[in-house]
């Protein structure tokens, strides 16, 4: 991601991991919910902390910014441990990258919860966009729209690529 001008804060993992697991499908077994800032979950919460008590991952800050996370050397050796389950899924990790790894958390806000409400099976009666607009009320209509046709736009890529089955 950071290749694509990420940032790579935890926000930015969030929200590639679920793109990943939920448009992808690329099996990393988290459960997400919708959170102050969008899908989100505690268990790749936990795992990131983990992966920096293992010395796999670290922060490093940016003034003013805050906090990056960056592989350390340990972390680079073990990715080049499982490098067919690196290859199975490059294609969909790139295309991630490429789709938000440029994106300022508010825009990863708006598309990843646009995301969310178009895979939710709870949004019977109710139009994609005023499901957005009620469970984040700062998100406005123009956005909600602007985001939804981004995530459209994203599937229908993903279909044609190959990289996803979802409807």
């Amino acid at each position: 991601m950071k290749d694509k001008g990420s940032w790579c804060g935890e926000t930015h993992i969030q929200k590639a991991a679920y793109f990943l697991q939920e448009l992808l499908g690329v099996p990393m077994g988290f459960e997400f919910i919708l959170y102050k800032h969008g899908p989100y979950s505690f268990d790749l919460s936990d795992e990131v902390t983990a992966m920096r008590a293992d010395s796999l991952l670290e922060y490093k800050t940016r003034v003013p910014y805050g906090p990056n996370l960056f592989p350390t050397k340990e972390g680079q050796e073990f990715l080049l441990r499982y490098p067919k389950t690196l290859s199975n899924y490059a294609d969909r990790i790139n295309f991630v990258a490429e789709k938000i790894g440029i994106l300022g958390v508010a825009d990863l806000e708006r598309l990843a919860t646009a995301l969310y409400v178009t895979f939710d099976e709870n949004v019977e009666g109710k139009s994609r966009e005023d499901t957005i607009i009620e469970l984040k009320p700062h998100i406005t209509i123009d956005e909600s729209c602007e985001a939804l046709k981004k995530i459209d736009a994203i599937k229908r890529e993903a279909m044609e690529k190959g990289l996803s089955s979802s409807s």
